[in-house]
């Protein structure tokens, strides 16, 4: 179970967690959120467990959840630059939609 695997890294927006044959990716920010296929991430080229939002009009966006990096193609510091990219757009996302109030 995916709870179970040890973590190997995390930032506030993630965490790398350390599966039999994978790397795993896992975006906090889509904790909770129901599992609804499991196939390949075109932009990343590997497997993905993907879920459903829906925006303010009620249309649904597939998003990932967690990417499954191999081992025998990826090592941490590869899926690491992936985990750093994702940190990078959360936070700047958040700074823009929440700024700290200096008041």
């Amino acid at each position: 179970m995916l709870l179970d695997l040890p973590v190997l890294e995390k930032g506030s927006f993630y965490f790398v967690k350390d599966g039999k044959d994978d790397l795993i990716l896992e975006d906090k920010t889509k904790r909770g959120l129901e599992i609804k296929e499991t196939s390949a991430d075109e932009k990343l080229n590997v497997m993905a467990d993907k879920g459903m939002i829906h925006d303010m009009d009620g249309i649904g966006h597939w998003v990932v959840i967690r990417w499954y990096f191999p081992k025998s193609s990826f090592d941490l510091s590869k899926v690491m630059v992936h985990a750093k990219a994702m940190e990078k757009k959360y936070t700047e996302l958040r700074e823009l939609t929440c700024p700290d109030d200096d008041d």
